[in-house]
């Protein structure tokens, strides 16, 4: 209309004469080609989204579901259970894409991103990296393939600051290449590799023990602050050998293997105190530093991951689970403890002494006692003592106002597996526990398991969900809830997706197929333990 009305204007002008009517003409056809032009540009664009569109889409349409069904189970009740927690994960995923798409994590009662230390100051989707598989075990493809869509067009891992080595790899490698196993889309493992190279420097040391901290774009490596004398933690180092090694066996580059292998030699042949692994080890000097052990924060995931290394490659890495069972035989020795009622926990050893205090973080450990229960000697021993853990984390839910479990519990005087410190009370949306109850239903079938698990859940959607998704408490204790107002994404990797699968049919992602890193990421196992 435009063009037509501007043509009209210069054909009434044609008959006109003087210097104002030649001015006043070039003037229009000026605009006119200045808005061809403008409309030309903007047909352009349209085209070329189209096309982009177009090939999204049959990018996407290209990459199949391979999971062999669905995991439906044959128990209505477990259906209806199962359902719940996918509308869960729904509720969760909805309000951080409506509020924090992109940014990191969400703080759903201010409607905001939000992004912990660990990650940085830069935005880079860590929820939709790290939950992104759960939504594909789910069988949520709209919200997957958005998902795939931003790591694919969007996603730029460029962090400006000081970023987390382990937490990096547990939720960014770890999730593109447990995508990659679910789906063989390319894409993921090329993103996972890339990754992985900027994580590189964090080597770089005297003994090849890795810093906690580097910088993506300087290469510079350090330690936290606060780690007895600059020493690299045993948890975040000793647990990079499950993703390192998928990666060298999917691209065909060893020197991913080659980098945790010498963290594995080092640990292997450094002096143990009475068999036992302390916390944290100086990356130049290779000494140990404060003799604190613990199978809960520090120390946890490295045990986990001697044990999951071995089943991963199939039963050939004997090393990591030789290593394994000394480790666990030290630490029934020295820091197993039996409360007065009879609750079983493992303390943590300082010095001589072993604290009568458990992390929330240990309660993995029921689930990892009783996998390991196949593998080596005297499995109902390891069994029951998986069982024994799990049922001490149940008590420690149990035992508070919001039956949701505090971040540490202790077993003094007359108070057994509750929270004695202030700072020691608040629950935010861990998964170990939760982990343990699924890792213990598939190896016993156990109801109580599942019941646990319902508790559990019950207690999330009464204290911890708001309006736009999941909140973690500040006081488990307290009648009235006090929100933290932030929704962790191992929520939605770890939390929500063993809910599921306690949920679902055994022989969904199973056990005998697949091995869960400690973000709760599986991956393939090279071939069946039998």
């Amino acid at each position: 209309m435009m063009v037509m009305i501007l043509l009209m204007m210069v054909e009434i002008l044609e008959g006109g004469e003087g210097e104002d009517h030649a001015e006043i003409k070039k003037e229009i056809q000026e605009d006119k080609a200045k808005f061809l032009k403008e409309r030309d540009e903007l047909q352009n664009e349209k085209k070329e989204a189209q096309r982009d569109s177009a090939r999204q889409r049959a990018e996407m349409e290209s990459h199949d579901y391979i999971l062999q069904s669905d995991g439906e189970p044959s128990s209505a009740q477990a259906t209806e259970r199962r359902n719940k927690i996918r509308e869960m994960m729904m509720h969760a995923w909805t309000g951080y894409e409506k509020y924090a798409w992109g940014a990191n994590e969400l703080k759903p009662i201010a409607h905001t991103g939000h992004s912990a230390s660990i990650f940085g100051k830069s935005a880079m989707g860590a929820t939709i990296v790290d939950g992104m598989d759960t939504l594909y075990i789910m069988g949520l493809h709209d919200q997957y393939e958005k998902a795939r869509n931003w790591i694919a067009h969007e996603f730029n891992f460029n962090p400006t600051s000081d970023i987390s080595v382990f937490e990096v790899n547990i939720r960014y490698i770890g999730g593109l290449i447990s995508m990659y196993a679910l789906t063989k889309d390319e894409m993921f493992k090329n993103k996972a590799a890339e990754i992985a190279e900027k994580l590189m420097p964090a080597f770089n040391t005297p003994t090849g023990i890795p810093f906690g901290l580097i910088n993506a774009r300087t290469g510079t490596g350090r330690n936290w602050g606060w780690a007895s004398g600059g020493c690299s933690i045993l948890s975040e180092f000793g647990s990079l050998h499950l993703e390192f090694s998928y990666l060298s066996d999917i691209t065909g580059d060893s020197k991913y293997l080659d980098k945790v292998q010498k963290v594995r030699s080092i640990l292997k042949s450094t002096e143990k105190i009475d068999g036992l692994y302390p916390n944290y080890l100086h990356p130049k000097t290779g000494k140990w530093g404060q003799k604190h052990v613990s199978l809960g924060a520090l120390g946890d995931s490295y045990y986990e991951y001697l044990l999951k290394s071995f089943i991963l490659t199939g039963g050939s890495d004997t090393q990591a689970l030789e290593m394994y069972r000394e480790a666990i035989e030290a630490m029934e020795r020295k820091m197993k403890q039996t409360s007065n009622s009879g609750l079983v926990f493992f303390g943590d050893f300082r010095g001589a002494k072993v604290e009568k205090k458990m992390d929330h973080l240990s309660c993995f450990s029921g689930g990892m006692f009783a996998l390991g229960s196949k593998y080596i000697n005297n499995p109902e021993h390891y069994l029951e003592l998986g069982a024994q853990i799990t049922e001490t984390c149940h008590k420690s839910y149990e035992n508070s106002a919001t039956k949701l479990g505090p971040e540490a519990f202790r077993f003094e005087g007359h108070g057994e597996a509750v929270a004695m410190r202030q700072n020691e009370k608040y629950y935010i949306l861990r998964p170990e526990t939760i982990e343990s109850y699924f890792v213990m239903w598939r190896l016993t079938k156990d109801q109580k398991y599942r019941d646990w698990g319902w508790q559990a859940v019950e207690a999330i959607e009464k204290n911890c969900r708001v309006d736009a998704g999941f909140s973690g408490v500040k006081d488990v204790y307290a009648s009235r809830v006090v929100h933290d107002d932030v929704q962790q994404s191992f929520f939605l990797a770890e939390t929500l997706k063993y809910l599921y699968l306690l949920y679902s049919d055994e022989d969904f992602i199973s056990l005998d197929e697949w091995v869960f890193n400690t973000e709760a990421h599986p991956l393939p196992i090279r071939k069946n333990l039998r």
